[in-house]
């Protein structure tokens, strides 16, 4: 096996990487290694990493794409050099150019009442509603709600268990609307023993191009019309949490961040909505017309 697939393999079983994960490790790295025409990469220095980043950069790879690229390389190294496979690390002095940063775009409270009050008359109306209300509710990643079972929900404390990103668990605080709405959507579908709360056909597990199209019909006839996706409810819950407590640590647990400095872009987006607040009300921030 090349160094690629060993590191890959390491990936996947010891890190139980998720296949998207492991999908763009290996177009990262593969990429290197077509730059690299045959080399063997165990003898790749400083200088040839630097000139495969230049390479990218003028074939027009952004910059954001160009981190997450040598942010693959760097891992392959590290690891490579753990285990004795080479003697040096060469991309230790790179660095890839900085990416402007795009805050993202969240709903405003009024916004998300308004998406998450579904008439539940129409079909599978308890279903979308609790789908809804789950997502602005817990801030839960797309892939745990599509692998979400009826077993994981504890409706008498109000808390979800789900395992996220590298089989980490966490419990989660559900809001009352949600477990309300869980509950009738449970009433009507009737789940037997550890069936998915919103399966697919023939009660498989739902896929995540199934939710985020019904999210996007469910946000026009909502009258929503902002882009609205899964993550922009995850984003949304994060910044009204944070807007509300002040306590970031908090919310680094809420999303099951690994790195609070993943968190620190929420602190960002409160701030937008602060120094909104200061133009508008106080007299000396007014802007003259």
């Amino acid at each position: 096996m090349s160094a690629i697939d060993d590191f890959l393999a390491h990936l996947a079983v010891e890190k139980q990487g998720s296949p998207h994960t492991l999908d763009a490790y290996r177009r990262d790295l593969e990429a290197l290694a077509q730059w690299a025409a045959g080399r063997d990469l165990l003898a790749l220095e400083e200088a040839d990493i630097r000139a495969f980043v230049a390479s990218e950069h003028r074939r027009g790879l952004a910059p954001k794409s160009l981190q997450r690229r040598l942010s693959a390389c760097r891992s392959l190294y590290r690891w490579l050099l753990r285990h004795g496979r080479i003697a040096r690390d060469p991309c230790a002095g790179v660095r890839a150019p900085k990416a402007a940063r795009k805050l993202p775009q969240v709903l405003d409270v009024d916004e998300a009442v308004q998406l998450v009050a579904l008439p539940t008359e129409a079909p599978l109306g308890l279903r979308d509603r609790a789908l809804l209300e789950l997502f602005y509710s817990s801030g839960l990643r797309l892939s745990e709600v599509c692998a979400l079972r009826w077993q994981d929900l504890d409706f008498d404390n109000g808390l979800v268990t789900v395992l996220g990103k590298g089989s980490k668990q966490r419990i989660v605080p559900v809001g009352s609307h949600a477990c309300a709405a869980l509950r009738d959507w449970q009433a009507q579908a009737a789940p037997a023993g550890d069936a998915y709360v919103f399966p697919g056909r023939g009660g498989a597990r739902i896929s995540a191009r199934a939710i985020q199209l019904r999210i996007k019909q469910l946000a026009q006839r909502q009258g929503v019309f902002k882009r609205i996706h899964p993550h922009l409810l995850r984003h949304s819950f994060a910044s009204h949490v944070l807007e509300s407590s002040g306590d970031l640590r908090g919310v680094q647990e809420l999303l099951g961040h690994a790195d609070i400095a993943t968190t620190q872009i929420y602190t960002h987006l409160d701030f937008q909505h602060l120094a909104k607040v200061y133009d508008a009300a106080h007299p000396r921030a007014r802007r003259k017309r």
